[in-house]
């Protein structure tokens, strides 16, 4: 009944074990293969493998079928690409600027958002984006590519100085404004990325777990006169889910934004 994708929470409940609320162990899954090595395959691998050959498959898909006069499928999968490139890249760098990052952009974009759909999938309940280890190779990726665009632009010193020394700052403030700035291009803009996407992804499979093991328990184990409220946490999970999907894309679209914000301030004469 229950398969590797099932979290630990709907077994204990299925099994009669009681109510078990989610913990931070839903996100470190027992290994698949190689267990307590480098090499560990764990259920969570498995969903963005899975993933992956999903999002290739589409593409490839795509590619070798594509006609003058697109099918839905192929509409649907241009609409994709398209808004990563006019509504995302396009919309902060412009046309010319923006040729070099789209094919960068839109792949963080539609890994993140396949990633993150992954955590509403039947059989798979498990978002590849709740553990921080994809977010942060993206956000390192995001940042050795403003750091290129920046010296490319400007040269490594006069990146630098572009942006600890901006012009127009009385000298006392340069002690304090310095660090600050170097802070934030080394630490705080690639954070921002990888805190804000594994945040919302790991509250918002808890609130998952939470709503339909509740009412598992609820429903085959609580007195009967509790057993009408599992209509309730159902409703609840049925709602959360939905807002969950809109949340996978929202968080897709604002890390690939913040990337290409990021990118442009780089490129930018004046910061």
């Amino acid at each position: 009944m229950f398969t590797l994708a099932t979290p630990s929470s709907f077994v204990a409940a299925a099994e009669g074990e009681g109510f078990h609320a989610p913990t931070i162990g839903e996100f470190f899954p027992d290994a698949i293969f190689f267990g307590d090595t480098p090499f560990e395959f764990n259920r969570l691998q498995l969903i963005r493998v899975i993933a992956t050959i999903v999002i290739l498959t589409i593409f490839v898909l795509a590619a070798r079928r594509a006609k003058l006069v697109p099918g839905r499928f192929q509409n649907g999968v241009e609409m994709v690409l398209d808004f990563a490139r006019v509504n995302i890249v396009e919309e902060i760098m412009g046309t010319e600027r923006a040729r070099r990052y789209v094919p960068m952009i839109t792949t963080i974009f539609v890994t993140i958002l396949a990633f993150n759909l992954t955590g509403v999938v039947p059989g798979l309940n498990l978002a590849g984006t709740s553990v921080a280890g994809v977010a942060i190779l993206l956000a390192l990726w995001v940042f050795v590519a403003y750091w290129a665009a920046g010296i490319r632009q400007h040269g490594l010193w006069g990146y630098i100085r572009a942006n600890l020394f901006p012009p127009g700052v009385p000298f006392p403030i340069y002690f304090i404004l310095a660090p600050i700035e170097l802070l934030q291009l080394l630490i705080i803009r690639p954070a921002s990325l990888v805190i804000r996407l594994t945040a919302n992804m790991v509250a918002g499979h808890i609130m998952l777990v939470l709503c339909f093991a509740a009412t598992n328990f609820l429903l085959l184990e609580a007195a009967p006169a509790l057993k009408a409220i599992s209509a309730l946490t159902l409703a609840g999970g049925i709602a959360i889910t939905l807002f969950e999907v809109f949340v996978a894309g929202l968080q897709a679209y604002i890390f690939a934004l913040l990337a290409t914000v990021y990118i442009n301030m780089s490129i930018e004469e004046e910061h």
